[in-house]
């Protein structure tokens, strides 16, 4: 029995206009992406007025990448069917490998010590963001038209079910590992593995691949000392330098025990001053907390909560297998990128860099993750059997 027990429909709906689209992911949407912009001019206005002489400095960039990204989805979710994207994924998986190309070669690492941006003067492109992307809409069009291969036989077929997918997941990993890129090791091999787990790959060569990415892991922090330099910070937080490696961490902390149950109020963070580094950036959540509190922090989680349950609903009634792990995959993608990022500031896992989708300041990720928003809303005004 297949894994994703979908009704699908072999017709596409004609709508009118954006008649259809699912409300109540649109409307969670815009509170996460409204809610980001307030955290993100609370959190940078210090910083920006340090360094950039304007307060308004970050939050008007921000506003600028929220404007141009909504335009574009809008025009997505107008036009865009659910057989589009999976054309438009070969592209954008072929134009993110040339880019993650290029950055090994004219990247810029804008004072990060590390390559992983493309920089045009007038704005820079993180290709590894664009990567994810287009992982997710390739591999899920690849594992629907393949998808009688892939669990028609017996025992499934090894080479259409883990051989190839595995080498698409693959390019991408070794190219973002020649950036130093942890984080987004991480966060690309997961989501390729769990479209491989939803378009039907057997259990025990999923369970084989997560084998050999936990040695790959344990490889990467042996060999590479910046890698293991991290996992001892997070191991031993309390003999680290906290002027040093466990500044972050150790201030990050302070900002959410200091919030309590109601925060200092919004705008009111002491951390921001100088504490926790670049505040707007991987560690906004803990000015949440110590502007907001408990229950704050509380309303981010249930409303990402309730953004990643909807998704499971547009997928569950997408119009094609396709749709339907492009739709988990992008929701996916969100769940964990918001986990793993409470996770390091929290001091659960090692410090790495990971965003907070819609809250964390950047132009290319911010643009991309409300832009996956459209590709989603254009896949449920072609949803069957709508549940609520």
């Amino acid at each position: 029995m297949d894994r994703i027990q979908l009704s699908f429909q072999k017709k596409e709906k004609k709508h009118a206009a954006f008649a259809g689209i699912d409300l109540p992911m649109m409307f969670t949407a815009a509170a996460l992406i409204a809610f980001g912009c307030l955290m993100i001019y609370s959190a940078s206005s210090v910083y920006a007025e340090q360094y950039h002489h304007d307060r308004s400095y970050f939050i008007v960039r921000h506003l600028i990448f929220v404007l141009l990204a909504v335009a574009a989805t809008a025009v997505a979710v107008r036009f865009a069917t659910p057989a589009f994207w999976q054309t438009f994924g070969v592209f954008l998986y072929g134009a993110s490998v040339i880019m993650l190309l290029l950055v090994l070669v004219i990247g810029s690492d804008l004072g990060s010590g590390a390559k992983r941006w493309l920089d045009f003067g007038f704005f820079t492109v993180q290709p590894s963001e664009i990567a994810k992307l287009g992982l997710v809409l390739t591999l899920a069009s690849y594992m629907a038209r393949k998808r009688e291969r892939i669990v028609g036989k017996k025992k499934g077929s090894f080479r259409f079910g883990v051989l190839y997918p595995a080498m698409m997941i693959g390019l991408i990993l070794l190219l973002v590992a020649l950036e130093k890129h942890i984080s987004g090791l991480m966060i690309i091999g997961t989501i390729g593995i769990s479209i491989l787990f939803l378009g039907g790959t057997r259990l025990r060569w999923i369970l084989s691949i997560l084998g050999v990415i936990a040695l790959a892991g344990i490889l990467l922090i042996v060999l590479f000392p910046y890698a293991q330099a991290r996992v001892d910070t997070w191991i031993h937080i309390e003999q680290a330098d906290p002027l040093g490696s466990a500044w972050q961490t150790l201030q990050g902390l302070m900002a959410i025990g200091s919030g309590g149950l109601f925060g200092r109020g919004f705008g009111m963070s002491r951390q921001k001053f100088g504490y926790v580094s670049q505040p707007q950036n991987d560690f906004i959540f803990t000015i949440v907390c110590e502007e907001l509190g408990f229950f704050g922090a509380l309303a981010v989680i249930l409303l990402f909560a309730f953004f990643v349950y909807r998704g499971f609903v547009i997928a569950r009634n997408a119009p094609d297998t396709a749709s339907a792990l492009i739709v988990y995959g992008l929701t996916f993608k969100v769940a964990l990128q918001v986990i793993m990022n409470i996770a390091v500031v929290t001091n659960s896992m090692p410090n790495t860099g990971i965003s907070l989708p819609f809250f964390s300041y950047g132009g290319t990720s911010l643009m991309l993750q409300i832009f996956e928003v459209g590709i989603i809303l254009s896949i449920s005004r072609f949803a069957s059997n709508r549940k609520v």
